[in-house]
């Protein structure tokens, strides 16, 4: 295999984050690196423009606005990602890249032979560490994280699902943020990659689930860190997003749940969920009618 290195990176009308994730990846890895930019229909002209400023990009258009996990589906099968190259990496265009994270990264992975996938520490713009490497969620855990998270924030089992109270260390974890994930390229294959129906949010989760269920780990590696401006996805229209993030949790939960005996605990999942998403979407809506005043 070459050492060239492939970066998967889906754009939607990124504005200057695309630049400053271009500009930041020099400084990721010594390696040459290729960055395919699956684009969903950016209408911004950056994707254009980082094209002619930097040589080593390439723009694959997919048409429409796929979601996330199937235009870097698309953008693997048309490089044919899953058999030139041990690794790929699969970022947000609003990453920032560390010194020498990639290459921290690819190191781990040799550390850690079943390791499907690997995600670095990621910091919120203002420097603090955001929770990227969690436990999976649970009935408990997970239900009581989205039942009483957004009016209890301290909660025990928000703590316990999204490990805030681990020192950082260098382990495998339940499931990594899809915000930047290095990817074993035969784990990926084995999985058949993201689940498309997920449009956006929780393709993640099922992916590192999938992985773990197939065999490999998700290993999480602390001292390589980027930074991640979510605010640039999920600012554009709060209240729709988090109506999607409800509906992506229902899909993951009711999978897991998959029996007819266990339908009624599908009915629960659905009822609570639907009710959270309306109050928060309401809420949501309420923020942006003052903000707009």
């Amino acid at each position: 295999m070459s050492d060239e290195l492939f970066v998967v990176t889906v754009t939607y009308s990124p504005g200057p984050h695309l630049n400053r994730f271009l500009a930041s990846l020099a400084h990721a890895t010594d390696r040459p690196v290729t960055v395919i930019m699956a684009d969903n229909g950016s209408v911004d002209g950056s994707p254009e423009e980082a094209v002619e400023r930097y040589p080593n990009v390439t723009l694959l258009r997919t048409g429409t606005n796929l979601g996330y996990g199937s235009a870097v589906n698309r953008a693997v099968a048309e490089y044919g990602l899953t058999s030139c190259t041990d690794y790929f990496v699969v970022a947000n265009p609003d990453v920032q890249w560390g010194p020498h994270s990639i290459d921290l990264l690819l190191e781990a992975a040799g550390r850690w032979p079943q390791a499907g996938s690997l995600g670095p520490l990621i910091r919120d713009p203002d420097g603090s560490v955001y929770p990227s490497a969690r436990h999976l969620p649970s009935i408990i855990r997970g239900g009581m994280h989205a039942v009483v998270g957004p009016l209890w924030p301290s909660n025990p089992w928000t703590a316990v699902y999204r490990q805030d109270r681990a020192d950082p260390s260098e382990r495998a974890v339940g499931w990594l943020s899809g915000s930047c994930l290095l990817v074993r390229a035969e784990a990926f294959a084995d999985i058949t990659g993201f689940d498309e129906r997920y449009f956006m949010y929780m393709e993640d989760v099922d992916l590192g689930d999938r992985l773990g269920q197939a065999g490999w780990q998700n290993v999480y590696v602390p001292t390589a860190e980027v930074l991640h401006d979510k605010g640039h996805s999920t600012g554009r229209d709060p209240a729709r997003n988090l109506a999607a993030h409800h509906r992506s949790t229902y899909t993951f939960l009711a999978d897991r749940y998959p029996k007819r005996w266990q339908a009624p605990l599908r009915w629960a999942f659905r009822g609570a969920l639907g009710a959270r998403s309306k109050l928060v979407v309401r809420s949501s809506r309420r923020r942006q009618a003052k903000g707009q005043r």
